[in-house]
């Protein structure tokens, strides 16, 4: 494991897990089924025991109905054998979960009502904890709201529903996504303590992420020293040829997991077929979800087409729900370039200004920045000639947005916003009855 000058990352969760325990009156642990998630709630329930600790930890799990077997039987498993000692939130209720393999479906929801049981991927679990569309109490909800929203306001109903601090556990680790790293290390959050592995997000509510400092091998590592119990679908990943880096649990329909939809056909062919039937689009992104056709790879241009006509080419091909959507978000990139312009480091300028594009510098971003902010004065076509960075326009990324059905244009540098989240939750509610 993973030591620093006078202790490994094993004794140093330990510690973290007292100053929680010791500091919070409830804790609850954001269960996905994943090795990290797994084994954080493997750990939190030993050093519960080895303690002495009376309370309950609860255990949130949101369902996302398509999955493999071996997850479900998993957290089945995790969720049973340990009643004793967790206040369980098993979630099955409809959700609005982004789409990343069709470019027909912008959204899919998990456990929807307004389609049968046959047509779900597996029946709904029938445990007396499992909560659905019909059981709940959470007032926070609103019919297939957005899965984001969704686990974004548990957190603070299971707040409300305690008395005292709470904290989430979340099996967050630093080296496992650029994005994780932030969350960790954002200089302006604010903290329980001084640690920068806690973060504040309301009155007496926090996250936790005591996990932040350990890699892939720490986390197989205890798995095997400590002989927990673990999602098995992993073995079979494993025997599939992953490396231990490319394995992951997720909705076979996000972003995160499309390229890798194919394994549902070699490794579960049961989950598989009706994997393929629950969404559009299923079968073409296991197909083609890892090649240059959905924008996996490096890819050439059509013959015959810029990259500009290539982009008006593929919008003509959509949905209008669907084009306007990217048409939204490219006016915006187009009209934040031409008119605000961002930030590009200095580098990136001289390879601009040497490749001859029409850019305008004016100086300086601000006081907290020793970055110049660039206007160009139209879109390039492509950006392939810039080595230094990827965070500029060019309608060639516009056009790979596209292709991955990258319905968020995160490629492009977008992140969801309050406003977008809003606009978001306006769109699912219009488009939920397609």
């Amino acid at each position: 494991m993973k030591k620093y000058l006078d202790i490994n990352v094993y004794d140093a969760l330990q510690e973290r897990l007292k100053y929680l325990f010791d500091n919070f009156d409830n804790i609850y642990i954001s269960f996905s089924g994943g090795k990290d998630s797994g084994l954080l709630l493997n750990m939190v329930l030993d050093y519960k025991r080895k303690h002495n600790i009376n309370r309950k930890i609860g255990v949130f799990h949101q369902d996302f109905e398509a999955q493999y077997q071996a997850t479900t039987d998993y957290v089945e498993s995790m969720f049973l054998n340990n009643l004793d000692d967790i206040e369980p939130y098993w979630c099955c209720i409809p959700m609005g979960s982004r789409c990343a393999v069709s470019n027909f479906q912008m959204y899919w929801y998990p456990w929807d009502d307004e389609k049968t049981e046959d047509e779900w991927v597996r029946p709904m679990p029938k445990h007396p904890f499992i909560i659905n569309l019909y059981n709940h109490h959470f007032d926070f909800y609103k019919y297939k709201m957005a899965q984001e929203d969704f686990y974004h306001e548990f957190g603070f109903w299971y707040a409300r529903q305690h008395k005292g601090k709470t904290v989430c556990l979340l099996g967050i680790r630093a080296d496992e996504s650029l994005n994780r790293y932030r969350a960790y290390t954002n200089e302006r959050k604010k903290t329980f303590g001084k640690g920068k592995w806690t973060t504040k997000l309301g009155k007496d509510f926090y996250n936790a992420y005591p996990l932040y400092d350990w890699t892939t091998k720490d986390v197989w590592i205890a798995n095997g020293k400590f002989e927990y119990e673990y999602n098995k679908i992993y073995d079979l990943f494993y025997k599939a040829g992953l490396s231990i880096h490319q394995m992951r649990v997720a909705s076979p329909y996000h972003e995160s997991a499309k390229e890798h939809l194919n394994l549902y056909r070699i490794l579960d062919p049961k989950t598989w077929v009706k994997v393929v039937a629950r969404v559009q689009g299923a079968n073409f992104g296991a197909i083609y979800g890892n090649t240059k056709i959905l924008g996996s790879r490096r890819f050439e241009l059509p013959p015959g087409h810029t990259w500009r006509s290539y982009v008006k080419f593929l919008l003509a091909t959509l949905p209008d729900d669907v084009r306007e959507n990217y048409i939204k978000k490219f006016k915006t990139s187009i009209r934040f370039w031409w008119k605000h312009g961002g930030v590009v480091n200095e580098a990136a300028i001289k390879e601009l200004e040497s490749c001859n594009y029409h850019i305008r510098n004016n100086g300086k971003s601000n006081y907290h920045s020793d970055k110049d902010k660039i206007i160009f004065l139209g879109t390039p076509d492509d950006t392939d000639d810039i080595k230094s960075t990827i965070d500029i326009p060019s309608w060639k990324r516009m056009a790979i947005c596209i292709l991955k059905n990258d319905h968020l244009c995160k490629h492009m540098g977008f992140a969801q916003t309050k406003k977008q989240t809003e606009r978001e939750r306006i769109l699912i509610e219009k488009y939920k009855n397609l």
